[in-house]
């Protein structure tokens, strides 16, 4: 084959193995943009769900940005569809008067059985659903949302107090083991 004569693409050889044979493989990564750490403090996680969420081209675009807020984000069943409320997305600065609403309700799109297992859960005494995470998966954005149960004060200190005392153990252990390091001859000596 000469240099100068046209290959079509098809035709060329193909480089690496089979995951670029077949094009960009989906890894599944996420890239998170938000989480709702107070959730997980506040609310014992019974389950939790992937979700898609319908947007605007400005929210996908602030998202990517990396600003967005779940503090006050709550999930609601309305007609046998699920909707977040109160997630922060702020206005995409480059944002021209097609800009959104920063806090209105979006649709999270599940499957119906996730969603009529969710509304049953939900009419429970002391069960919510709420929002976790906002991540980019595969450059969808998703949010990971999550069936919880509140948690009473008692709870949330029972829950501190495990989680010094781990910490405190996970220290002690690494000192031993510093000091364990630091009395055995070197591979110099």
């Amino acid at each position: 084959m000469s240099k100068g004569m046209y290959v079509p693409k098809e035709s060329q050889p193909k480089q690496g193995g089979a995951a670029s044979a077949k094009g960009k493989a989906k890894d599944g990564k996420r890239k998170l943009v938000a989480q709702n750490k107070k959730a997980r403090h506040d609310y014992a996680i019974i389950d939790t769900y992937e979700a898609g969420i319908v947007l605007s081209g400005t929210e996908v675009k602030s998202l990517r940005q990396g600003r967005a807020s779940l503090a006050d984000g709550f999930v609601q069943i309305d007609g046998n569809e699920a909707w977040l409320h109160n997630a922060h997305i702020p206005e995409y600065s480059q944002g021209t008067w097609t800009n959104h609403a920063v806090r209105r309700k979006r649709k999270l799109l599940l499957h119906r059985e996730e969603i009529d297992k969710l509304e049953a859960k939900s009419q429970e005494t002391g069960h919510t659903i709420v929002p976790l995470a906002l991540y980019f998966k595969d450059g969808r954005a998703k949010a990971e949302i999550a069936l919880a149960r509140g948690k009473k004060e008692y709870d949330k200190r029972q829950t501190l107090r495990e989680k010094q005392d781990r910490r405190e153990s996970d220290r002690a252990i690494a000192a031993a083991k510093r000091k364990q390091r630091g009395v055995r001859p070197g591979p110099r000596e």
